[in-house]
């Protein structure tokens, strides 16, 4: 018998989980008591509905939220959280590779975290034949299902073990990672209490506001101004335009502001050239430290990788492509076993590293990026066959815009003082000066937080 490649991976798990007994990932995240419900387009039981808050530019103030449910999920750290980062990776991978291969001469930045997370937030609001599609995507589907039936995992459960992962990263003195949702729905709809719930299960702050989408372009800069407000000015003009048709309009926020485990020295700080392509170079500040770093020279990928080290839970693995190798082909063939090999050999050793002063951000419309995976993907999950029977109480409901705003901020302080060099010998120069690609990862999961290449550190 064949096994589904999802199997095979999660058969494969790191050498501290291969003694146990393997569980299906939809065994831990299965919701009570739906084992294979007949599909159905209107819910077998009421839905349990909330009234949305009008949008008041003047009323800033997050939803509330249970307190001392939020802190018992933090603290509830299980074996769900190294199954469910291999399915957010794989997944990640799958997307980054869809988005940065159609945009090769760009910086790209994609979070797999916060793009599984958004998945897993609408999937709460699907009807159960759209909820079986999102289940297939998220690798979460039972594999036993028939045709005319569907077995539904707990949403909220999957969304609370996506936050212990971005606790774990708090958990250090320096990084931190910042979650927001806002969602805006039309005047006199109610939302489903399970999706609401899930909001907040998902992110740190969510705001959930109504409005009557009847004067697009006052609704849109009204929108834009509360999204810019409540986020400290880090989303900006998220909405380049609004339908007065809208239902729902989503949009999360992902901020990861990190620090060097060691610090790079400002006097260390240079102006070189970076090699942007064959035609073009840029002058960028370079910084250079001089250590004991893990690293590899693949030769069969034609690439070099480094590890470098973060405040305490999180690293981040940098990806430089041999001269004459093109980085895009090396992006191609990125998959969970790719990047687990790398860093299983690494080896430590003296180098001289210098590295681009970098800070990035995106924005991804999330109807677009499934377009680009695969318009059918697309079009069942958010599109013209999506159905949302369990999001409200107005049917049919759509949901119109999911936009997921990525933040990635380095900062040039060090969690711990830069150390003397003692080594003998002399240490092997690595210089950071044309396209690379990198990933952020949290390290007692192993979930992959950020995706991204830098082409032009200037831009």
């Amino acid at each position: 018998m064949q096994r589904s490649p999802l199997l095979l991976l999660l058969c494969c798990l790191t050498a501290s989980q291969a003694n146990r007994v393997y569980i299906h990932p939809f065994n831990l995240f299965a919701a009570d008591n739906v084992i294979c419900e007949t599909l159905q387009t209107k819910p077998s039981k009421p839905l349990e509905t909330v009234p949305v808050s009008p949008l008041d530019i003047e009323v800033l103030t997050p939803d509330s939220r249970d307190q001392m449910e939020l802190e018992a999920q933090r603290q509830n750290i299980t074996e769900r959280t190294a199954v469910l980062a291999h399915l957010l990776n794989t997944l990640g991978l799958r997307m980054y590779k869809g988005l940065s291969l159609k945009e090769q001469s760009t910086n790209t930045l994609l979070s797999p975290i916060n793009t599984y997370g958004t998945l897993v937030t609408l999937y709460l609001g699907a009807s159960k034949k759209t909820a079986s599609k999102f289940q297939l995507l998220l690798g979460l589907n039972s594999g036993t299902d028939r045709v005319d039936c569907v077995s539904l995992v707990d949403g909220r459960k999957v969304l609370k073990t996506l936050q212990i992962i971005n606790s774990l990263v708090d958990d250090g003195p320096k990084d931190e990672i910042t979650t927001q949702v806002w969602a805006f729905t039309r005047q006199d709809v109610q939302l489903s209490e399970v999706f609401v719930g899930g909001t907040q299960d998902f992110s740190d702050t969510s705001f959930i506001r109504s409005l009557d989408f009847s004067k697009p372009e006052e609704d849109k800069q009204l929108v834009n101004e509360f999204v810019e407000k409540t986020s400290d000015g880090k989303v900006k003009s998220v909405f380049k335009e609004l339908n007065s048709s809208s239902d729902l309009l989503f949009v999360t926020s992902f901020n990861f502001q990190g620090s060097w485990r060691t610090a790079f020295q400002p006097e260390n700080t240079s102006l070189q050239e970076f090699q942007v392509d064959e035609t073009t170079t840029v002058m960028a500040p370079l910084m250079t430290h001089t250590g004991q770093f893990f690293y590899l020279n693949d030769k069969m990928q034609q690439c070099t990788v480094v590890k470098l080290s973060l405040s305490k839970r999180s690293y981040m693995l940098l990806v430089l492509p041999h001269e004459g190798a093109k980085l895009h082909d090396i992006e191609s063939k990125l998959h969970t076993d790719v990047i687990s090999g790398w860093h299983h050999s690494l080896q430590e050793g003296l180098l001289e590293l210098s590295l681009p002063k970098f800070s990035l951000s995106s924005e991804i419309d999330l109807h677009d990026l499934l377009t680009k995976m695969d318009p059918e993907i697309e079009a069942e999950l958010l599109g013209s066959l999506a159905e949302f029977s369990q999001l409200s109480n107005t049917k049919p409901f759509t949901i119109n815009k999911v936009v997921n705003k990525v933040v990635f901020e380095m900062s040039e302080e060090g969690a711990e003082p830069q150390e003397k060099v003692q080594e003998a010998g002399v240490p092997v120069k690595l210089t950071i000066n044309r396209p690379f690609f990198f990933s952020v990862i949290e390290g007692n999961s192993n979930a992959i937080l950020m995706l991204g290449k830098i082409t032009n550190p200037t831009l």
